[in-house]
């Protein structure tokens, strides 16, 4: 028996689906559960698209106190995961004006040891 489960030969068995082409040219009729499963991801993508979501502020623009300073490890560790990577913009909110500077000082803050390069120093 070789390594394809076919016993005499050395290709695989092939499936039913190459066996008939002419399925390929005419659409057949679709199943009950084949319906109800397209109607089901219809309404997922309907209840999807509905919704209230909230707009995301960027925190440096809100509040203009607030410095983006590299030696503040405590700030910076809002804007990186628990594996040591920087949180996007998408995600974090900020806008570009703020992450550019946000991604320097993680960078030198990395520099300096004062947050992780990745997960195993956490």
């Amino acid at each position: 028996m070789s390594a394809f489960g076919n016993p005499g030969g050395d290709r695989p068995e092939r499936h039913d689906r190459y066996d008939r082409p002419e399925r390929r040219e005419r659409r057949e009729p679709q199943s009950v559960k084949a319906r109800l499963r397209a109607k089901a991801r219809k309404k997922a993508r309907k209840q999807r698209k509905k919704g209230f979501v909230r707009r995301k502020v960027c925190r440096f623009c809100a509040d203009s106190t607030l410095e983006i300073e590299y030696r503040d490890a405590k700030t910076l560790r809002l804007f990186i995961t628990e594996t040591g990577k920087m949180i996007p913009r998408r995600i974090s909110g900020n806008c570009a004006r703020h992450q550019r500077p946000l991604a320097t000082a993680i960078k030198r803050a990395r520099h300096l040891a004062l947050l992780p390069t990745s997960s195993n120093y956490l």
